[in-house]
């Protein structure tokens, strides 16, 4: 059947410039592909033409400098000549658009806590949790918050885990990939330490404030233990602002090296991870369940995470990862970092675990496949 996909406004599809939503749509792309005729519809992007085609995936990115300017183009592209809509994480839009194509079948695809009273009213919502097919969540998590805003809408919210592409990503632990691991470190001075990687956006919400506090007390007792952090302010280039000036002004602080990559395309992210030895989420926020787990697991980097949003949904502390309860202590998650400092054959097992799960669990097969089982009940 012919599908449409409605991405959100904020980063052109394929993820040029970085982004979960953009990297998930990538992902599934392929293994969709096979069985449908998919258009995505996209922000305009100086990277990408206007539209392209390859095989079964057409691509139309149009202009959108406001929400409301890109809607509209979005409306004027959409006819009713898809069988089913398919709405990236805007609940907002399935309305109108549905009145731009009402012979169309309409689902969505939630990555955020988006049906929240601040981000929609309730009578909307409940016209919208009518209108689609189904809901598709990333995290329980999410599907339990709509739930308990809208018990209406159970019966629809089927949570669907993200995933990686393994193959990208060379495990830590293999020795066939160690001569290229080696250079790596080499390249940032950081081939005589232990690791420990942050990879995301610098924004309070994620707290790489709070791991620089922990690596504090790491440094002082580990003096070989170096912090890496990949990411920037925003996606798709290294502009600064009040608080990276002042995160790059607390690790000056710090005993041991440090070193701050900037942003990267998303290509150069999966080598990145070979770097590290322990891997930090020290998400602050009700994180809906952010997707450097999976790129972790991938690496086979044992993975200490904070119990936000849907984070711990995906790690079995000891097992595939270590959680902290007491996500705003950098005493608390220095406390994990010790551990597997001080535990290598434990943290090697913890990688090595996350790897299979990544493998068998965590791919971008097994999500398409639970998009397909849903598409064929429109």
């Amino acid at each position: 059947m012919r599908i449409a996909f409605i991405c959100t406004e904020k980063l052109p599809v394929p993820p040029v410039s970085g982004g979960a939503i953009q990297i998930y749509i990538e992902g599934v792309l392929p293994y969709l592909s096979m069985h449908h005729e998919i258009t995505v519809f996209g922000i305009k992007s100086d990277k990408l033409p206007d539209e392209e085609v390859f095989g079964n995936v057409r691509y139309k990115r149009v202009l959108g400098r406001t929400k409301n300017e890109y809607l509209d183009n979005i409306k004027a592209n959409i006819l009713d000549e898809y069988h089913l809509i398919h709405v990236f994480n805007r609940p907002l839009w399935v309305l109108p658009l549905k009145e731009q194509a009402p012979g169309s079948y309409f689902s969505l695809s939630l990555h955020n806590e988006m049906f929240m009273p601040n981000k929609i009213n309730k009578e909307r919502a409940l016209k919208c949790i009518n209108t689609v097919e189904f809901i598709t969540t990333v995290s329980r998590f999410i599907a339990d918050g709509v739930k308990g805003l809208y018990p209406v809408a159970e019966d629809k919210l089927n949570v669907v885990y993200s995933g990686v592409a393994p193959a990208l990503y060379s495990p830590v632990y293999a020795e066939e990939h160690l001569e290229e691991r080696k250079a790596l470190r080499k390249k940032y001075g950081l081939d005589k330490h232990k690791v420990v990687l942050f990879v995301g956006r610098l924004s309070q919400k994620k707290g790489p404030q709070v791991l620089v506090q922990a690596m504090q007390e790491i440094m002082e007792a580990y003096p070989d233990t170096a912090l890496m952090i990949v990411g920037s302010k925003w996606y798709g280039g290294n502009t600064n602002d009040t608080f990276t000036h002042q995160l790059k002004t607390m690790v000056e602080g710090l005993k041991g090296s440090v070193v701050f990559t900037g942003f990267l395309p998303p290509y150069e992210i999966p080598r990145h991870f070979s770097v590290g030895d322990i891997f930090v989420c020290a998400s602050q926020w009700r994180e809906p369940l952010a997707r450097v787990h999976y790129e972790a697991m991938a690496a086979g980097l044992p993975i200490i995470t904070t119990d936000r949003g849907g984070n711990a949904e995906v790690i079995r502390s000891g097992y595939n990862g270590l959680v902290v309860k007491e996500f705003n202590r950098p005493e608390a998650i220095a406390e994990k970092i010790r551990y597997l400092l001080n535990h290598e054959a434990i943290a090697r097992s913890i990688g090595m675990m996350g790897r299979k799960i990544a493998e068998e669990q965590y791919n971008w097969e097994r999500v398409a496949n639970q998009l397909l089982e849903l598409f064929a009940t429109v």
